[in-house]
């Protein structure tokens, strides 16, 4: 289809050539042209005006503002080395934290079995949890780092002495529910 369209063309270009425009094509054409003086207006509003200039310039400063503030609070919030502050207590905050971690595994075992004790447990280490991650976060700002990671070590303390007991009473509940079977299989 394209090679007949393509050898027509070459057949019959001479009469494409002799084909000019009319004269009064441009006198046409300059009709529909917009005036001089609306050119003049277009240009002028394609300026732009100063309050325009104003409130980019401000939301330019604002959105700069906010993302330095951001980057500060992220600097902040960088993890500080404990051996930095004191060598004793980051290996007692290292103790402390991956036996809760342990404990807590040991914790999520029963959620299973007894969801209702679980939430009422869990609900009690995520207080002291949200303690512990505002004290981690005052640290690095601290005047007294030394004194802050102590209260963080005490906090991991606890943690685990509630942990503990909490398994505790786990424990007695699995006990005295192995002895209630065992005494119907007596009976």
């Amino acid at each position: 289809m394209s090679k007949r369209l393509e050898d027509f063309i070459k057949t019959n270009k001479e009469e494409f050539d002799d084909l000019e425009p009319s004269a009064d094509l441009w006198l046409r054409i300059e009709k529909h042209l917009p005036a001089e003086g609306t050119e003049i207006k277009k240009r002028e509003a394609k300026t732009f005006s100063l309050s325009f200039v104003l409130k980019v310039a401000a939301s330019v400063i604002i959105v700069m503002g906010i993302s330095f503030g951001l980057y500060l609070r992220h600097e902040r919030s960088e993890a500080v080395n404990f051996a930095s502050i004191n060598p004793a207590y980051a290996k007692q905050q290292m103790h402390y934290a991956s036996l809760v971690q342990t404990q807590r595994k040991e914790l999520k075992t029963i959620a299973k079995a007894d969801p209702e004790l679980y939430k009422e447990f869990s609900a009690e280490i995520t207080k002291m949890d949200s303690t512990y991650n505002r004290l981690n976060r005052d640290l690095a700002t601290s005047p007294n780092q030394e004194r802050v990671l102590r209260a963080m070590i005490r906090n991991l303390q606890i943690q685990s002495e509630i942990l503990t007991q909490q398994l505790g009473v786990i424990e007695q509940i699995n006990q005295t529910k192995k002895q209630e079977g065992n005494d119907t299989k007596n009976i």
